[in-house]
Parts: C-alpha cells; structure tokens; sequence
C-alpha cells in the first residue's frame, strides 16, 4: 500500500497552496523532499534511486521545444507593455458596433490573438484586464460581465495553437504516449506536437464560436455607447497585427512552421513595432528583459521541481498503483477514462494549468494510454479540463488574478453567474469530444495506427499492466 503514499503527497501539496500562498516549486520540492526522507528512513524506499535526479533534470532541459517558454514569456511581457493590443480593441469594436455588444465581443477576438502568443494565462490577465476593463467600464458594460470577458479572453489562448500550455502539454503527452507504447509494444507512431495542435483546432473553434454567442446574448441588451473611430495610424496597425498574427498560428497549426520558430518570428515582430512606434524606450526594455527572466526562471523552477516530486511518487510506486487501480475497475476502457477525468477535473479546482502537466499528468495518463491507445483523443480531452480549470470558482487562475485589477468590486457569486454561460460552453464542448473522437483532425497514419491498435483484449491489458509493473519494479531496483 506504499503505492498510496503518493496521494498523500499531492493532496499535502494542494493543501500547501491553498493555506500558504508560497510559490508551488518551493512545496513540490519541500513536499517531495519531506516524504522522500521518510520513506528512507523506513525502508520504504531506496535512496540510490535518487541519484537518477541528475540526469532527469538534464535530458528534460535538453528538449529543443522547452526553447519556445522564454520566447513566449517575451512576446507576453511585450504585449503587455506595448499599445499592440489598445489598437486592436479600438478597430474591431468600431467594426463590431452594428451587433450591439461590440466592446465584449471585440475583447474575445482579442483574447483569440493574442492569448496564444502571450505566454500564461497571467500574462494575458493583466494585458487584458488593463486595455479592457476601463474601456467596458465607459461603456457601460456591467462589472460582472467585463470581469467575465476578460478570464474567458485571458483563457481562450490556452486551446488555441500555439500556445505555451499546448507546447507544455504536447511535450508530457510525447512521454505519456512513448511510456505506453513500451508497455504494450503495439505497432504505432508515438504523438508529437503537431499532431495535438491539430487535433485541438476544431474544438477550439467550436469553443470560440459558443463562448462569442454567450458574450453577445449577455450583453446585447445593455445600453453601450458607440465605439469612437480610430486614427488612421490604430487600422493600419490593426490590419498589419492581425495578418501577422493569423499568419504565425496558422502556420503553426498547419505545420509550416515550428513552435519555436514562429515564437522568435512574433517576438522579433513585436520588437520592432515598439521600436517603430518608440514605446519601447530603454527604460521600458530593461524591465521587460527583467520580467521575461523572472517568470521563464519561476517556470523552469516549476518544471525541475515537478521531476522530483514525480520521481518520488515513482519511487513510492504511486504510478504502479495507479495502473493497478485503473485495471481492477470493471466497465472497460470507458470506466478507466471517466476515472481519470473525474480525477482532472478535482485537480482542476486547486491546481493550475502547468502544475497539472507537470505533476499529474506524468502519473495518471500513461496507464490511460494503454487502455485507450487514441493519444490525441486524450490529449484534446485534457487539454480541454485544464482550460475549463483556469476560469473554476473560487481557485480557478484568471477568476483569482482579476480580482486585484477591477475597477469597480465584483462579489465571487455575481462573477460566478456572469462566467456560468462560458462554463456551459466548455463542458458542452467537453463532452462533444467525449462522444465524438471522430471530430477531431488527425494525420492519415496516426489515425490508421490507433484504430490498428484499439482492439484489446482485457487480458491482454492485464498482461501489458503486469509488464508495466515488473519492468518498473527492475528499472527501480537497478537504479
């Protein structure tokens, strides 16, 4: 029963967060180190397996996709400093004025351009919450609402490629799937980023659509002053962003271009637009190299710390247990993947988007994947929970930042029925893909190499967790 000394673990992690407030990478790493301490002491666990650390925290750091974070960290930093973002807003709300929500609306299609080039979810917040809030608040838009315009905005980034949480999540699913795949050795092509980016593409826009229908039936009946005409200088800004930017996503999205490259291109683009319009004086770059290194620097520490905790779930055999648990339960593989999601979406509610992929994941999707081997299927799917726990009541990520920019107060129970409908439109949209795998687009040969793999049988499930387990148990032991 070691093997349950692991949720004890987490759940003293998610305790932490709530009644402290400390950083999470200093708690994954005091927890781990606490219970890691134990279990030796006990003899519960070897300590020669933590002499792996090293080399983990090496290889994770080489990955030539972890060179997008500081590129994405920069171009958020830029975006918050530089007025990109105040001339987008004035040119679609003028363009969106005959719908009588222009101003929410516009402010969504704001969130889908630039929440994806904007690194976090915080970042695009306090972008957002500074161009948008004040201007809501002219219009008479009411407080509840505006907040929620802003979170669904801030959030919306996240499903759309090529954001920095799709990168992050890409990665650990690449681990998940290739630790599946040498557990039940079926002939397939391990996942990669492009194959999650497309895959996420038409739920997104399905996502985009359901959240502008609920923005404009919310707000179509206020009493909204008229949008003001921008300057001359605001359109052709506007016309010149939104190309750039559609261009650099569909690219990505496409596969024309990589990650990284499109990151440096759109932070190169943003350089030199505030250079051309002089907001980015050398006062103003100081601070921004100054901030882009402080938050690449926490993330990076959240990552390091994510691996030791991992490490020392695995060397309670939490991950081994897990497996266990999710082949003892009867209904087949749809009872595994309503377990799991169960399981997300509780995490979702004090856990934030990346402490999920980093600590979570690791641990409860592999053994998933060998029971549903449809990795982009279950990569949508939890893509889609971890962009539904950004914007969760009371501990949701954009709901706890935005409440330090408002303007006028806004109680948590008004803002929880302004967000409701957006809400609704996540879970709809969640459960559109939970019944209709179908809906996504996949590459030819991924999609021919799952449906090759799905038939199993459950003993042969049962037989690919035993070998999971012994060859677990003897990597341990070796190490």
């Amino acid at each position: 029963m070691s093997g349950a000394i692991g949720l004890w673990m987490l759940a003293s992690v998610a305790a932490l967060m709530i009644g402290t407030g400390l950083p999470a990478w200093s708690l994954l790493i005091g927890v781990a180190g606490s219970f890691a301490l134990v279990g030796i002491s006990l003899d519960l666990v070897s300590a020669t397996l933590f002499t792996a650390m090293p080399s983990r925290v090496l290889g994770l750091l080489e990955s030539d996709l972890l060179q997008a974070l500081p590129l994405y960290v920069l171009m958020g930093v830029l975006l918050n400093r530089l007025p990109l973002a105040q001339a987008l807003f004035a040119s679609g709300s003028r363009l969106l004025a005959p719908t009588g929500a222009a101003r929410p609306l516009a402010g969504l299609g704001l969130g889908v351009l630039l929440s994806p080039m904007n690194g976090s979810v915080g970042a695009s917040v306090a972008m957002l919450s500074r161009t948008l809030l004040p201007r809501l608040d002219e219009a008479g838009v009411e407080p509840s609402n505006s907040a929620a315009v802003v979170c669904v905005a801030s959030t919306l980034g996240v499903v759309i490629p090529p954001s920095l949480v799709l990168i992050l999540l890409s990665d650990a699913m690449l681990r998940a799937h290739t630790e599946a795949i040498n557990a039940t050795h079926v002939a397939t092509r391990i996942i990669n980023t492009q194959d999650i980016f497309r895959g996420a593409l038409i739920p997104a826009a399905i996502l985009v659509g359901l959240c502008l229908v609920a923005a404009w039936l919310a707000n179509r009946n206020g009493q909204q002053a008229a949008p003001a005409r921008p300057s001359s200088g605001q359109w052709l800004t506007a016309l010149v962003a939104s190309t750039t930017i559609v261009g650099l996503l569909g690219g990505v999205a496409l596969g024309y271009l990589y990650a990284v490259e499109a990151a440096a291109a759109g932070g190169v683009a943003l350089f030199c637009f505030g250079l051309a319009t002089r907001s980015l004086t050398g006062a103003v770059l100081k601070e921004v190299l100054r901030e882009t290194m402080a938050i690449s620097g926490a993330l990076f520490a959240l990552l390091v710390a994510a691996n030791v905790f991992t490490l020392t779930l695995r060397a309670y055999g939490t991950d081994r247990w897990i497996a266990a648990w999710l082949g003892d339960l009867g209904g087949g593989p749809n009872a595994a993947l309503a377990a799991v999601v169960v399981v997300l979406l509780l995490c979702a509610f004090v856990l934030d988007a990346f402490e999920m992929i980093f600590v979570v994941i690791p641990i409860l999707i592999p053994p998933l994947l060998i029971r549903i081997p449809d990795a982009t299927w279950i990569a949508v799917i939890t893509l889609l929970i971890l962009q539904t726990s950004f914007l969760l009541p009371p501990f949701g990520y954009a709901v706890m930042m935005i409440g330090n920019r408002l303007i006028k107060p806004v109680s948590m129970r008004s803002l929880a029925v302004a967000l409701a409908p957006f809400v609704a439109a996540q879970a709809m949209v969640l459960g559109l893909v939970l019944a209709t795998p179908a809906l996504l687009w996949r590459s030819a040969d991924l999609n021919a190499s799952a449906g090759a793999a799905v038939p199993m049988s459950e003993d042969e499930i049962t037989a690919a967790f035993e070998k999971q387990m012994r060859e677990q148990n003897a990597d341990g032991n070796s190490q």
